[in-house]
Order: structure tokens, then C-alpha cells, then sequence
């Protein structure tokens, strides 16, 4: 793009941006999403083309509703009752896709198998409704990078070269958990903001993990990503002086850049803070931020697993 495009003003405008084949970012619960028509290629390749995005990573495609989800993937009994109990909300389901349903091969990177959600955020819904169509959207920030939780994240990501609808902050600030339903087994392929003991609870049973070498069948699933420009350092109780510290609880007395998760420990406040507050950290100028300790219960699993991806090697 050699210019700014101009931000639409109200949902008719965005869903006009992405009827045209056009991309759209726009806000859900979770993160902020970079929106095109899953239907149609040329628009989904702009997202492949726009973040940096691997050709292999297949893209979540957001619903307006149950009955949007179930022209595109067939829905067993359980995966029904997670649609049912967890839908709209931050869930995405990987369920088998319908023959000749009219998504995009780039949407599901060749699976036969499709990520489908309905946010819990009205303005997606009421966006995706009056396309008519689901609306394929992995988060808006180039690939690797911070996930945005404010339209100001985007347009910084971005130079402002990506139309944004704002929607305010997003509730969550942390993705979907994504789960996978084959025959009778349930598998978690990504933590997110629906904590894997609400899954298991509302099923009476443990549900399976998808192993850390397992082949890239979600969004997420990159041993790389989330990644700030600064080198991170998890598990830390004692920073480096000058370094930037990201707490949780208590914070230490430290001579570099600190800003708190949840001084309350509070992990669902932690979640929503993640991204936000790394990008700060990262914009000190810090060369490296060091992470205090995050339990690994409830929102603990998904906090931690985007940090271990942050601080995961990657190629500069």
C-alpha cells in the first residue's frame, strides 16, 4: 500500500472494505484481528502477504452465529455442546470441513479441517453478519509479533498502511483457546483465554494436549511466535540491572523499566495485560525483558505458553 487508508467509521463501512476484497482489522474479545473475506482467495493471500505470515499456519474464520459455523465445518454432538456452551466467546473450534463449503484453500492451508469461531465482541458479529460471510482473521500484527489488544496497536504495527474499525480494548487480550474434535477425542492444540479446566469440566474428563512437535494444524502452533524485538528471559526472580522486568504480584524494587501483570496476581487481569504491556516494555529500548515467575494453572497455561514462544529462538 503507498498510503494511508482511511479507518471506517462504522460497521457498514468496514464490512464494504472486505465485500471489495479488502483487508479490515477490527476488534474482538480476544485480540484484535486482520480481517478478509475467507471466501475469497485473492483477499486471504493480502493477509498472508500483509503479516509475513508462513504459507503452512492455516487462518481461524470467524461467525456470525451457530448457523454461519455450520455451512463451512460439520459439527459432531460434541462439538455441538462446546458451540453450545462456550459460543460466542473466545473457542475455536477445528471440526471437519464441509466438501465444496466455499472457504478459501488459503484458509485452512490445505487441511481438510477448518478453525471456526463466533467472538463474543457484538461489533465482530454485527461485521461478519452484514458480510454475509465468515471472515478469516489471525491477529493483526505481523507475523511473530506482538499480538494487538487496542486499534493504536494495529496502526503502529502496521505504519497505518491497515484500515482499522475500533472497537475499543479488547476484553481478553489474549487469543482463543483452540481445540480439535476427532471421533471422541478432544484435544487442546492451542491455550487461550477459555481455560482448558472449563473444557474439562463441562465434559466431566481430562481432555488431550497436542504434543510440542505435533504437525501445524492451528493458528498458534508455531514454536516461534508472539516474539517482542527484545530478548526474553522467563521464570525470573532476580532482573539484571537496566534490564526491564514484567511482573506478576509483588513487585521488587528494580532500577529498570517495571510494569505489573496484575499486582493482585489475578491471572485473568494478567491475560488481558500480556501483549499490552510487552509492547511497552519493548518500546523502552530495554535489549532484554525479564519475566517473573506465572503459575501454570487456570490462564497460567496459555500466559505462559505465549511467553515460551516469545522467548523460543527465532531468526532476526
Amino acid at each position: 500500500m503507498n498510503s494511508a487508508p482511511a479507518d471506517p467509521q462504522t460497521v457498514a463501512d468496514a464490512a464494504a472494505l472486505l465485500q471489495r476484497g479488502d483487508l479490515c482489522a477490527f476488534a474482538t474479545e480476544t485480540v484484535y484481528g486482520l480481517g478478509a473475506d475467507a471466501t475469497n482467495s485473492g483477499a486471504v493471500l493480502k493477509i498472508y502477504e500483509t503479516k509475513g505470515r508462513p504459507r503452512f499456519n492455516p487462518l481461524i474464520s470467524h461467525c456470525a452465529d451457530m448457523e454461519m459455523a455450520e455451512r463451512f465445518g460439520n459439527f459432531s454432538p460434541l462439538a455441538r455442546r462446546l458451540a453450545d456452551a462456550f459460543w460466542p466467546g473466545p473457542l475455536t473450534l477445528v471440526v471437519p470441513l464441509k466438501p465444496d463449503a466455499g472457504l478459501s484453500d488459503l484458509v485452512t492451508a490445505g487441511l481438510d479441517t477448518v478453525g471456526l469461531r463466533v467472538p463474543a465482541h457484538p461489533m465482530a458479529r454485527d461485521l461478519i453478519a452484514t458480510l454475509g460471510r465468515p471472515v478469516a482473521a489471525p491477529s493483526a500484527n505481523p507475523s511473530g509479533k506482538l499480538s494487538p489488544t487496542t486499534a493504536s496497536h494495529v496502526r503502529a504495527a502496521f505504519s497505518g498502511a491497515v484500515p482499522v474499525l475500533d472497537g475499543g480494548s479488547c476484553q481478553n487480550g489474549l487469543e482463543s483457546t483452540i481445540i480439535a474434535i476427532v471421533g471422541d477425542t478432544v484435544t487442546q492444540l492451542r491455550a487461550g483465554a477459555l481455560a482448558r479446566e472449563d473444557v474439562e469440566a463441562l465434559l466431566g474428563h481430562p481432555i488431550a494436549l497436542a504434543a510440542p512437535n505435533a504437525a501445524i494444524t492451528a493458528p498458534g502452533m508455531l514454536k516461534s511466535h508472539y516474539a517482542p524485538n527484545a530478548a526474553l528471559r522467563l521464570e525470573v526472580t532476580a532482573p539484571e540491572p537496566g534490564e526491564a522486568y514484567l511482573v506478576f504480584g509483588p513487585a521488587p524494587a528494580h532500577d529498570g523499566p517495571v510494569l505489573n501483570l496484575s499486582e493482585s496476581a489475578d491471572l485473568r487481569e494478567a491475560a488481558q495485560n500480556l501483549f499490552s504491556h510487552l509492547a511497552r516494555l519493548d518500546a523502552s529500548g530495554a535489549k532484554s525483558i525479564a519475566v517473573a515467575p506465572i503459575p501454570h494453572t487456570g490462564l497460567g497455561e496459555a500466559i505462559n505458553d505465549r511467553l515460551e514462544r516469545a522467548a523460543a529462538p527465532r531468526n532476526r
